[in-house]
């Protein structure tokens, strides 16, 4: 069963009628460009073939009834009194998509209530944005279902407000762009200052590779913890050295950070500008020499992510070098950090080995297993029935 019919079958059995269409968005990865989404630098997602379904039928009253297929029971809210600190859980994800798309021009007044169920086939808490694509689909779904005429740039900011504000995780907009924009076989190559983005293919299967997700099966989370912290220090940096953002910077101005930043600080403030540079750099290695020219560029970002900005784990740190020993073009840690999931790069026939590979090694170390699994870059939010 797709997950498309396994969602409008679920919606039938949790809300008793049929749905009156379908909508679905994609995970993503992270090629490279790690926590400068916040700091208004670059990045370089795509959208993979593992996604979030919404199924969705209008009410006659002003209620909103969600429910899950990660969840037992249901979410209820009423468009007449949304409120955003109305505490924590699943709930609050589609609870803040509405708020935050009234906050952004299109406000409930005047609209039905509807009916909504969820299905999910993206690992939660792998780094793969499962938030981000249950935000993306649901406000396809409203923006189409409300006649709200947004646009998707407008709709991923919609869903970087939720989280930001309703869910308390101090994300960039990176995710929900990724979500939204992403492109069969292409990478999305996003100024987070000026929000432009711009397709960059990315042509895996043409050069006979496949890009693998390790998933450490350690979980995180955003609203808490070492996320917010790294965000604060990046912040503290850019006052520090009196610009609006660590975008502003480049590799010429890491010689004064040393002089007016603490050590630590320095090192999360170099990892923004060199990161930046990365990015730029694999964007122009793609167009010019494809997919097996960027991996120097994936094992930089890991050791800086390691290093500098002091996020993997040890876990990520053995899938990462466990993958290079085994032959990948390049490997990094992928997504915010403190757990969640690795990606390698690697020839088609070097799959099975890596992946029996990382299993091995996770078990002599004592870790649970991995998941181990290939992703394909694949399209954006979409209708589906």
């Amino acid at each position: 069963m797709t997950l498309t019919d396994r969602t409008v079958a679920a919606f039938a059995e949790r809300h008793g009628r049929q749905a009156a269409g379908v909508w679905s968005a994609p995970g993503r990865v992270n090629l490279i460009g790690e926590h400068t989404d916040y700091n208004e630098g670059f990045v370089l997602p795509f959208g993979i073939d593992r996604r979030t379904a919404v199924a969705l039928a209008p009410r006659e009253d002003r209620l909103v009834r969600v429910t899950t297929g990660f969840a037992d029971g249901a979410a209820e809210f009423s468009l007449d009194t949304i409120d955003p600190d109305a505490g924590a859980g699943w709930h609050t994800y589609p609870l803040g998509l509405v708020w935050a798309l009234g906050e952004l021009g299109a406000p409930p007044a005047g609209r039905r209530g509807v009916d909504v169920h969820i299905e999910s086939d993206v690992p939660a808490g792998a780094g793969l944005s499962s938030s981000a694509a249950l935000e993306a689909a649901l406000a396809l779904a409203l923006d189409e279902h409300w006649a709200l005429g947004l646009n998707r740039a407008d709709l991923a900011r919609a869903g970087q407000l939720a989280e930001n504000r309703v869910v308390g995780a101090p994300t960039g907009i990176m995710d929900q762009s990724a979500s939204l924009l992403a492109e069969a076989d292409a990478a999305v190559f996003l100024d987070c200052r000026s929000l432009e983005a711009a397709t960059v293919p990315l042509g895996f299967s043409a050069d006979g590779l496949s890009l693998l997700v390790i998933d450490t099966r350690v979980t995180h989370e955003h609203a808490t913890g070492g996320y917010a912290a790294r965000r604060a220090s990046c912040e503290a940096g850019a006052r520090s050295l009196g610009v609006a953002s660590l975008r502003e910077l480049g590799p010429d101005d890491l010689a004064r950070a040393a002089e007016v930043l603490d050590d630590e600080t320095f090192r999360r403030v170099r990892h923004i500008v060199t990161e930046n540079g990365r990015v730029l750099d694999t964007v122009r290695a793609l167009r010019s020499d494809g997919p097996t020219a960027i991996g120097p560029y994936l094992d930089a970002s890991h050791a800086s992510l390691r290093d500098d900005f002091e996020i993997s784990t040890p876990e990520l740190d053995l899938a990462v070098g466990t993958a290079q020993a085994t032959g990948a073009i390049g490997a990094r840690m992928t997504g915010g950090g403190f757990g969640g999931s690795a990606i390698a790069l690697v020839v088609d026939p070097l799959v099975p080995v890596l992946e029996r590979a990382v299993v091995r090694a996770f078990a002599e170390e004592g870790y649970a297993e991995p998941a181990v699994f290939t992703v394909r870059p694949s399209a954006g939010a979409r209708r589906e029935r």
